[in-house]
């Protein structure tokens, strides 16, 4: 009997310390782009698309990304990609060799798919439009700014101006920069005034939408004077572009912000605050069709847009690299994010497990 209460003692310290084990991850950056169709994030530019071209066109396009073979092609597209995270990280999505991401909601269009990523649920009975409309769902940014080691510690850096009202910065406390607006602080930097004068003195084919350079910028610039441990960018182009018809400039974003991507984890590398305790995810909030018009839409009338990815890097994460089989949901986002940080979240609705093969047993 006493060998017996001996074991089951044995086995729940056994559970508690594996259960509160520290993961050597401190800091999370979150990266989505818009609409960004996982079949060129694992093959590379389609050359039957490049055709499409009205306003923004590139006479360089096949040169630039056009490749017989399928590992050359979509490294020239996303060269941070599949040279780093595939060598060291983890890439789910490939539906070609049996990888299966999809979202859970039913509206296939962005403001239900940042509320899926950011809340960990799907809600289809009040988030079912892109108004600005400030979201009732309590999200996991919100979550974290509430905990003492990360208040104030939170931020997100974003292209389209209704990203306030998904993230309900109000409510949440969350620091949100967003849309064609300069950034006010009575500590601006030099990189920040400039950008703040160049913000208003060029033409913006996007609207509202800022551009995702001022944005990556902006948030570069935030995080080397505040040190957030969670960071938010939200890039918009690739979605803006595909809308349009416009294949080049959908391309050309993908790859720019590929190489925002890459600046943001060398700067990581080089800062003690962040090296070898950072962790980035990056992901999409829909999918997009897959011919020649439907890759141009998403929405409940296109199929396809269930279809998503993930990618993670960071030094919790095993180097599995392209992992080749099972299903993911967009609902594991959350959970998983805050279980790299050593927490548990959860939400007034049921939420996605963690992904399992993220985190280090």
């Amino acid at each position: 009997m006493k060998n017996y209460v001996f074991t089951l003692l044995l086995f729940a310290t056994a559970h508690t310390l594996f259960a509160q084990q520290k993961t050597k991850t401190e800091n999370v950056i979150l990266i989505t782009l818009d609409g960004m169709r996982w079949q060129e994030v694992f093959n590379g530019a389609d050359s039957s698309f490049m055709r499409q071209q009205q306003h923004l066109k590139d006479g360089n396009l096949k040169v630039k990304y056009w490749r017989n073979d399928l590992n050359e092609r979509r490294k020239a597209l996303f060269p941070f990609f599949w040279s780093t995270i595939a060598s060291q990280g983890q890439l789910y999505g490939n539906r070609a060799i049996g990888s299966k991401v999809d979202i859970t909601n039913n509206q296939l269009f962005s403001y239900p798919g940042y509320n899926e990523i950011l809340t960990g649920h799907a809600d289809n009975e009040r988030i079912h439009s892109n108004d600005k409309i400030y979201n009732p769902n309590k999200n996991l940014l919100e979550y974290f700014n509430s905990l003492p080691a990360f208040k104030n510690k939170v931020a997100a850096f974003t292209s389209w101006d209704v990203f306030p009202y998904i993230i309900n910065d109000k409510r949440s406390g969350v620091f949100v920069s967003t849309g064609w607006e300069p950034i006010k602080d009575t500590n601006l930097t030099d990189r920040e005034k400039m950008m703040n004068q160049l913000l208003q003195s060029l033409p913006n084919p996007l609207g509202d939408v800022r551009l995702d350079a001022f944005t990556f910028y902006y948030g570069m610039e935030y995080i080397k004077k505040n040190k957030p441990r969670v960071m938010y960018f939200a890039f918009d182009e690739t979605d803006d572009f595909a809308h349009g018809g416009e294949y080049a400039a959908y391309l050309n974003s993908a790859k720019y912000t590929d190489r925002f991507i890459g600046e943001l984890w060398s700067y990581i590398q080089s800062d003690p605050t962040y090296k070898n305790k950072t962790t980035i995810i990056i992901t999409c909030d829909h999918g997009r069709g897959a011919d020649a018009e439907g890759w141009k839409h998403h929405g409940q009338k296109i199929p396809e847009a269930t279809q998503i990815w993930f990618a993670f890097l960071g030094p919790d994460t095993p180097a599995l690299g392209e992992i080749k089989t099972g299903q993911a949901y967009q609902n594991q986002i959350a959970k998983t994010m805050a279980a790299l940080l050593g927490l548990n979240y959860t939400s007034e609705q049921p939420v996605g497990e963690v992904l399992s093969d993220v985190i280090k047993k």
